[in-house]
């Protein structure tokens, strides 16, 4: 429902745009939008892909490339992540500081074009201290939580066995998710500043798990929507 806080939108369905993949999964639209928000200009993915819809590495990045190419100057990613921090609760968000990659394929293997960056491109500053700092300040001010921490990223798409959230959770992880990875690397390659919020849709606790539901983990998602939107919507405002 972020859309709906863009002025004069216009809509372009993803399956008009040529090379674009068309998203599958349930509750992702399939739309890009243009419009603005506090008086910038914005694209908004309505609807992302994912490698275990069975889309390559590149064709899950392409649209980075694209929107970069546009001229975006910062990429703002959102996702759902199940909950690996027991001192959190399902419904709070996570500010990802920094994330481990799992996934069995990188969107930079294969030839480098340099025009978009370089062969081995530095990844010590993942996401821009710029706009994490921006985020935890305007978060403090509207007095949302919002934690900070590591994301794991996973191929999917079946969620985690109990043995699985306990080896995640004791190499680092706060969160793990099957997205946002692949298009945090492209954006480093290219030297486009981003920041990513994950909300925490379900709890990982090996020693009490529960079959999780998606129309669950959609309720809860929906649920802290307006808040994750409030504090996109301000950022956009101070950049």
């Amino acid at each position: 429902k972020f859309v709906e806080q863009i002025k004069n939108p216009v809509v372009i369905n993803y399956n008009s745009i040529p090379h674009f993949p068309i998203s599958t999964v349930e509750h992702h639209k399939g739309k890009l939008i243009y419009g603005t928000i506090k008086g910038k200009k914005i694209l908004a993915m309505q609807g992302r892909f994912h490698y275990y819809e069975g889309y390559s590495m590149q064709q899950i990045t392409l649209p980075v490339r694209v929107m970069h190419v546009l001229g975006i100057k910062y990429l703002l990613i959102s996702n759902a992540a199940g909950n690996l921090n027991l001192k959190w609760k399902k419904g709070e968000m996570m500010l990802i500081d920094d994330h481990i990659n799992l996934q069995p394929d990188n969107p930079l293997r294969g030839a480098n074009f340099e025009v978009f960056g370089p062969r081995f491109p530095d990844m010590s500053e993942p996401y821009s201290k710029k706009l994490n700092n921006l985020l935890v300040k305007i978060a403090k001010e509207k007095k949302v939580k919002l934690n900070k921490g590591v994301y794991v990223a996973v191929m999917g798409p079946n969620l985690e066995t109990r043995a699985e959230y306990r080896f995640l959770n004791r190499i680092g992880a706060d969160a793990v998710g099957m997205s946002t990875v692949p298009e945090v690397l492209v954006a480093n390659h290219m030297g486009l500043p981003c920041c990513a919020i994950s909300v925490l849709t379900d709890d990982c606790d090996p020693d009490n798990l529960k079959p999780a539901l998606l129309s669950e983990i959609v309720a809860v998602a929906s649920k802290t929507e307006p808040r994750l939107t409030e504090l996109y919507v301000e950022l956009i405002g101070r950049v």
